[in-house]
């Protein structure tokens, strides 16, 4: 089969590890012809330009920024990208007959190229579900509901929607939640087909792990928690301090990494307060990180309490692909934390109980042989439903293809 994906994020080549781009090896190690759209932003200064990397074919095309920006220029980002998109998808595969379509939320503003290509191929189209929007945007307040902008991207939202074949959610409660608020989807196919990846065993000594932590200040004798990702409002950053806060100067020590909107308060925090514990670094190379990460014990995950729709973050598979356990600081509605507590890999607290993820800080700091336990369930639990072969497979069905 021809695939097409499309996506917001940067892919210059797909050696590198992540939940698409592991994916997307996956289909060409099946055999199939793997086509990516990804954006070249504006901050990297390049022009479009279509390469071949390892047996797919990769068409940067050239946008705004779209990411790490201020709210107006990703705004405008995101209502050019899909005429700039469909613009190099007819310049360059134009005599590419596709068979089926994959695309990611973020954004909501592609079904003018799924609507294209369909019709002109016959193709199938597969949503990847990975972004509520606009409602994430209306919790946080960023948007207010039923003013004309909330109602312009739902009507974006709605399209794409319809324009999908088939849709994956990342969860049971994402599930649950697109069908309530979306009825006409019950004709559908609307499934969960989770955030994955192609796991690879840590091959890193205990010498290996003390040389990284003394390479990063890290003590030795002491539990590490760490949090990578995206530091933004979604997170609920505030709350992360408290609990760094809460816990100045004990024997628990705290490694953020990541960038974002919210870096700079975070940053802030630690100028002012100089913790003895606590570890900030701006976001790395993913091989950096993965070798970081695995020098630390505890994976932890926060989400702004104000959330009414289910985010399921995929930094969740690094702490399970290296047998970490994870506290889940988030709101009530996504499942996240429901599931590692009923699969024991790990502990929910809702955002801004401190004192109930300090009980969970606790318990992780002193009992070694819980961490452990924890780590092993998590990471055959990743092994049994997060892997690009599941991800594949559910896809795949569709089409009478053995997998």
């Amino acid at each position: 089969m021809n695939i097409l994906f499309l996506t917001i994020y940067r892919i210059n080549n797909i050696s590198e590890k992540g939940i698409y781009t592991d994916l997307m090896r996956k289909f060409r190690d099946e055999g199939h012809n793997v086509y990516i759209v990804s954006p070249s932003e504006r901050r990297y200064n390049e022009p479009s330009r279509l390469h071949v990397h390892d047996g797919v074919n990769i068409l940067n095309v050239k946008t705004l920024n779209l990411q790490k920006t201020n709210v107006i220029e990703k705004g405008f980002g995101t209502l050019l990208i899909e005429k700039q998109y469909l613009n190099a998808i007819k310049k360059h595969f134009a005599s590419v007959n596709f068979d089926l379509i994959l695309y990611s939320t973020p954004p909501i503003t592609f079904s003018k190229i799924i609507n294209h290509i369909k019709k002109q191929h016959k193709a199938k189209s597969y949503l990847l579900l990975k972004d509520i929007f606009p409602q994430n945007a209306v919790d946080l307040g960023l948007i207010k509901n039923e003013l004309l902008l909330h109602k312009y991207f739902k009507a974006k939202e709605k399209k794409l929607y319809e324009v999908s074949d088939y849709i994956g959610c990342m969860s049971k409660a994402n599930v649950k939640y697109i069908l309530h608020h979306q009825p006409k989807l019950k004709n559908k196919i609307v499934e969960v087909n989770p955030n994955s990846i192609d796991p690879v065993p840590s091959n890193l000594t205990p010498e290996d792990k003390k040389a990284i932590r003394n390479k990063y200040g890290i003590p030795l004798n002491s539990r590490a928690f760490i949090y990578g990702g995206n530091l933004g409002k979604p997170q609920g950053i505030d709350f992360l301090i408290e609990v760094l806060k809460a816990n100045i100067n004990n024997e628990s020590f705290f490694v953020i990494v990541g960038n974002g909107t919210e870096y700079s308060k975070i940053d802030k925090w630690i100028s002012t307060n100089n913790p003895s514990n606590v570890l900030l670094i701006p976001g790395l190379p993913k091989h950096e990180y993965d070798v970081l990460i695995q020098s630390c014990e505890v994976g932890l995950i926060f989400l702004d309490r104000r959330f009414t729709i289910p985010n399921y973050p995929s930094r969740l598979l690094s702490y399970l692909e290296y047998k970490m356990p994870i506290i889940a600081a988030t709101d009530p509605n996504t499942d996240i934390g429901k599931d590692a507590e009923e699969h024991g890999y790990g502990f929910w607290c809702e955002s801004g109980n401190i004192n109930h993820i300090n009980k969970k800080i606790k318990i992780l700091s002193n009992d070694s042989a819980l961490v452990k336990t924890m780590g092993e369930k998590g990471h055959n639990y990743l092994l049994e439903n997060f892997t690009v072969s599941k991800s594949y497979s559910i896809i795949m069905k569709h089409f009478n293809v053995n997998s």
